[in-house]
């Protein structure tokens, strides 16, 4: 085997497809534990590796019958894996670019709504945890905030038989670059934010409980600040509730980016006041969230609970508002790598040249469990 590496694409068809695959994880336990690749296996092996030890690898059990992909970072030190694997008689490579270019895969999946009008796919950036939508019925599309290639999302609407018609964000990102503006101006559609002044481009303002058409199906526009001041909630023909930041499946947006300790306690408790309006929707409404805290798999399950569900898990929702405020505020995680950049090319509308994983790799960090 002369061939030492294989890209994101290459990998992420593998495991979309169920290839057998061995993904091995070399890099230090810290920087496991802040976003792996599913149903990789782990050795923390970097610092020996980097250090020459021709034994940093050799207890190592790995299955014979399958290639094996090293992963670390940047795809350097990975490298020196496989040469080691490779002398033990393994078909080895290395991951190019290793985890930062990983934050670019990506996998789908169906979301079931047997009573909407809709179909909806959800596509999760699964090196990062980014979920993005597409909304369907009679031909018809609408991209909710789009944060992968925008050809990506034309090339999905075109497999359904779908043209995609408006893209809508649910708030300001801070964690990473918005493809949503590129992909309005790609097909040539209406680009809908919610109503502020923060973006220097042209959008569409949504206002509190408009309704947008997708073919037959309707998307209620529901405000929720506290994420961000502007964050809306769009519900989908009273079905499936697309919650952003504001809301996810086992914790609550944070309201601190972007923020000083003052407005961060204001909008804290604007959070509180857009969640319980959440929590007044029938039970049975679908949460679709704008983030996942895990890598997600390739098995085809979409990242979805009922609001029942929801508020069973996130004891955040059962709190009264003051202990609540109190106890988020308490418990704000490290902030986003590079969010005033990604904050300021958002409002912008920008998405700078070359390499956009040097800004976006890390962990999403928007959740506050």
């Amino acid at each position: 085997m002369t061939q030492t590496t294989i890209d994101v694409a290459g990998l992420r068809h593998w495991l979309e497809k169920g290839e057998p695959v061995t993904v091995l994880d070399i890099r230090r336990t810290d920087d496991r534990s802040e976003w792996a690749i599913p149903g990789s296996m782990h050795v923390d092996a970097y610092d020996a590796l980097k250090a020459g030890d021709p034994k940093a690898l050799a207890e190592l059990d790995l299955p014979t019958d399958r290639p094996v992909v090293a992963v670390c970072g940047a795809g350097v030190t990975s490298l020196l894996a496989v040469e080691q694997l490779r002398r033990r008689g393994l078909q080895a490579l290395s991951l190019a670019g290793g985890m930062k270019a990983w934050s670019l895969a990506w996998n789908s999946a169906e979301v079931p709504l047997p009573k909407s009008e809709a179909k909806v796919i959800q596509i999760r950036r699964t090196g990062k945890g980014c979920l993005s939508y597409l909304i369907g019925s009679d031909g018809l599309a609408a991209v909710i905030d789009p944060a992968l290639d925008p050809e990506l999302y034309l090339e999905l609407a075109q497999s359904q038989g779908w043209v995609i018609g408006l893209v809508l964000e649910t708030h300001i990102h801070a964690d990473h670059l918005s493809r949503g503006r590129s992909l309005a101006e790609l097909a040539g559609v209406p680009l809908y934010l919610p109503a502020q002044e923060r973006v220097a481009y042209p959008f569409e303002p949504l206002e509190a409980g408009q309704i947008l058409t997708v073919g037959a199906a309707q998307l209620a526009t529901l405000p929720t600040p506290g994420h961000t001041l502007e964050s809306v909630s769009y519900l989908l023909d009273d079905q499936a509730l697309f919650t952003g930041d504001t809301l996810f499946l086992n914790a609550v947006g944070r309201p601190d980016l972007e923020a000083s300790p003052e407005e961060a306690c204001v909008r804290a408790q604007l959070l509180y006041e857009s969640l319980q309006r959440l929590l007044s929707l029938p039970l049975e409404t679908l949460v679709l969230p704008g983030h996942t805290s895990e890598p997600v798999a390739f098995d085809g399950q979409p990242v979805t609970a009922s609001l029942a569900q929801v508020k069973a898990q996130v004891q955040f929702l059962h709190l009264p508002e003051a202990v609540f405020v109190e106890s988020l505020l308490a418990r704000i995680p490290p902030t986003p790598p590079n969010h005033h950049q990604i904050v300021k090319l958002n409002e912008a509308g920008l998405l700078p040249e070359g390499d956009l994983t040097n800004l976006e790799a890390g962990a999403n960090r928007c959740a506050v469990a």
